[in-house]
């Protein structure tokens, strides 16, 4: 039982390589600081030892992913591996969004993804940016086939972004707490040709 703990222990403390992008750097939050960022958001040590600020609260304020990643990591700390990352503005070390799968591929190899970019960085490419590091990182792991974007049909800017990328409209959901939801999918082979 202490070998298992230790494991989980160590699991919840590996932090992913940062994704590089043009002016953003992709920065991987471990299990451990996710669970602290959702039950002790006022915790300083969540943000990379000072390597970087979170003046607009991001993932602190208002609706966050971190409500059904927390139960994922507590269950399998292993799966945080395509959890949350800070989206980080180089030049003034600022978070200004962030961006998380929702959860390991799918038996399909089948990722989905969420983002969410700080409304004073709205409409400066920040979130075709981050997609696409977080897309060509995915793409390059193990058992990852296919990749998807769900999206209120009304978010103009949203469809404007995925279908910047060109990914097809394949259907609609209904999310509980967000009403319908257009689907978008795109194959990585597809995604990877696309960037070329």
């Amino acid at each position: 039982m202490c070998a298992e703990y230790a494991l989980i222990v160590e699991l919840s403390q590996v932090s992913e390589p940062v994704i590089v992008c043009e002016r953003l750097d992709l920065h991987h939050i471990s299990a451990s600081d996710v669970v602290t960022l959702y039950e002790d958001p006022e915790n300083l040590s969540i943000y990379g030892s000072g390597q970087f600020t979170n003046p607009y609260r991001v993932l602190v304020d208002g609706h966050s992913p971190l409500r059904w990643r927390v139960p994922q990591v507590k269950a399998n700390p292993e799966v945080n591996k395509w959890f949350v990352r800070w989206m980080v503005l180089r030049e003034t070390r600022e978070i200004v969004g962030s961006l998380s799968f929702h959860g390991a591929p799918d038996e399909t190899g089948m990722l989905e993804i969420g983002l969410g970019v700080h409304e004073n960085f709205w409409r400066q490419g920040f979130g075709y940016e981050a997609l696409k590091g977080m897309w060509l990182w995915a793409a390059s792991q193990s058992g990852v086939l296919k990749f998807r974007y769900t999206v209120d049909p009304n978010n103009e800017a949203s469809v404007g972004l995925v279908r910047k990328f060109g990914f097809a409209h394949v259907g609609q959901q209904i999310d509980d707490d967000d009403g319908p939801e257009d689907i978008y999918e795109m194959s990585v082979k597809d995604f990877l040709n696309q960037q070329g």
